[in-house]
């Protein structure tokens, strides 16, 4: 996410705004892990919709293939991907990144990612290396309120004082173990620090006995696009010793990377 993203949309002239796709894009957004299935007056009313016009874009979207029904309960179906892994391929940042988070993986054994801000969340849009831990780690597309994530702090303390705060006035957050920094303040000397150093360390931020160590990724102008982190359990390994191990390869892969971005 580089500053730009943070500002307002350009204005649109109405004679180009197409609202059934705004109304039908959010029929899509409606459904989360919390909401799988949901009814035709469940759906309008996440969404801003009578049950009738709700009713109407989820039966286009069946009819599409994009969404499944019993006749009372809609959900999505697989063909939804279709979306994001459009995305995945056609977007320059994650082709050009992927071979650098190889060589981390190879060279750590530890799984590599890219991340991007998403409004609240970072978003992890590329990844590499087998998981030693099967049932742990981020997968593509995941997303995570940005505050917990070492990736999201990196992006955050890049974007500058500005609009760090600019963020933290249009986002809650969340808390999620004891260790979660909820407190703006507390943020914002969080992000200074990350800011000075170049670098970011999250430890206990989202999920207990995990630790994520990121860098951010700049471009010629200092523009941030986005962070690689690795997030790995803390098991027996101090912070300090993880730090000596891992830094150095991110930060190579990011000095590798700035002229290309």
């Amino acid at each position: 996410m580089t500053e730009a993203a943070l500002l307002p949309a350009p204005p649109l002239e109405k004679r180009d705004w197409i609202a059934g796709l705004e109304k039908g894009l959010a029929v899509i957004e409606a459904f989360d892990d919390q909401h799988p299935r949901l009814t035709a007056s469940q759906a309008g009313a996440r969404c801003g919709l009578t049950r009738t016009a709700a009713r109407r874009y989820l039966l286009t979207l069946a009819h599409l293939g994009y969404v499944g029904t019993d006749g009372k309960l809609f959900w999505l179906t697989p063909r939804i991907l279709r979306l994001g892994h459009a995305y995945l391929e056609s977007a320059r940042l994650p082709r050009l990144v992927q071979p650098f988070l190889q060589r981390i993986a190879g060279g750590t054994q530890e799984v590599a990612y890219l991340g991007v801000l998403d409004g609240a969340d970072t978003v992890y849009i590329a990844r590499s290396g087998a998981h030693r831990h099967m049932n742990t780690g981020y997968m593509l597309g995941s997303r995570v309120q940005a505050q917990v994530t070492a990736a999201g702090m990196a992006i955050l303390a890049g974007l500058g004082e500005a609009l760090a705060d600019q963020w933290l006035q249009q986002h809650r957050l969340s808390t999620y173990t004891p260790y979660t920094i909820a407190n703006p303040d507390e943020l914002r000397a969080e992000l200074a620090q990350v800011r000075r150093q170049g670098w970011a360390l999250s430890e206990q931020q989202m999920e207990l006995n995990y630790r994520g160590i990121a860098v951010p990724l700049l471009d010629r102008n200092n523009a941030v696009h986005g962070a690689i982190s690795i997030t790995m359990p803390i098991n027996q390994e101090h912070r300090d010793d993880a730090v000596k191990r891992l830094l150095p390869v991110l930060q190579e892969a990011a000095r590798g990377l700035r002229p290309l971005i």
